[in-house]
């Protein structure tokens, strides 16, 4: 599917940057719309369903976090925030409530259309992918759900319940990144200081019977003090 048939709105008070934006995208063939407030971009969004969100979250009417759950409420529809808080409570917050990425400002233009691209395949053909023959795949990994099978390049990956049951949720939601909590909700179902280490425990398992190396990338990354994010290619 062509670039031009993607609509984008941009919810954003400060007008140098939304204009900035409005100018990559349209550059790349985008179809934008824009918005200053909360509000507005809840009305925009109803009225012209986008197929993404970037979405500031210090707006002036009220938080972009609203604007997240409000949607999320009726629509999957990825949304990537672009804001100038950095914290790592910010990011954990915005992707609990919804988010699919977090971008901070000042930003790169190739990495935002990256991040805009990866999210839009995942929403229009991975998921779709692995409905449709009960697999997901990406590079040499294949995840067959209906068999609970994991193989790479063919060969069967012999994980416990637990490590299967983490690499699946992560697939099934491919290229948004997953908090902790979030994680841990699914997993194990209650949130306590223990699960955290459980999970990462669990993790350095998993990337290492996938045959990652300690900083090696593929499959799965590590957004630190935040989550963990399925790659989808």
């Amino acid at each position: 599917m062509s670039n031009n048939k993607y609509k984008i709105l941009i919810v954003e008070d400060d007008r140098n940057i939304a204009s900035f934006v409005q100018m990559i995208f349209e550059t790349n063939g985008y179809q934008v719309l824009t918005a200053e407030q909360c509000r507005q971009g809840l009305l925009m969004f109803t009225s012209h369903m986008p197929d993404l969100v970037l979405l500031d979250l210090g707006l002036p009417d009220m938080d972009g976090e609203v604007f997240i759950r409000r949607v999320r409420a009726e629509s999957a529809v990825p949304i990537i925030v672009l804001s100038a808080r950095s914290d790592e409570s910010d990011k954990v917050s915005s992707l609990d409530s919804g988010a699919n990425d977090y971008i901070t400002k000042p930003f790169g233009t190739a990495e935002l259309l990256a991040r805009v691209r990866a999210a839009l395949r995942t929403n229009r053909s991975s998921l779709r992918a692995a409905a449709l023959d009960g697999c997901f795949r990406v590079d040499d990994l294949c995840i067959n759900y209906d068999r609970r099978q994991v193989t790479i390049a063919g060969e069967p990956v012999h994980l416990t319940q637990t490590e299967y049951n983490i690499l699946a949720l992560l697939s099934q939601h491919t290229g948004k990144v997953m908090t902790y909590s979030s994680i841990i909700r699914e997993i194990w179902g209650a949130m306590d200081n223990g699960n955290v280490k459980k999970l990462q425990v669990n993790m350095a398992n998993i990337r290492k019977k996938l045959g990652c190396r300690p900083g090696d990338n593929r499959y799965v990354t590590n957004e630190l003090g935040v989550g963990y994010r399925m790659l989808d290619e």
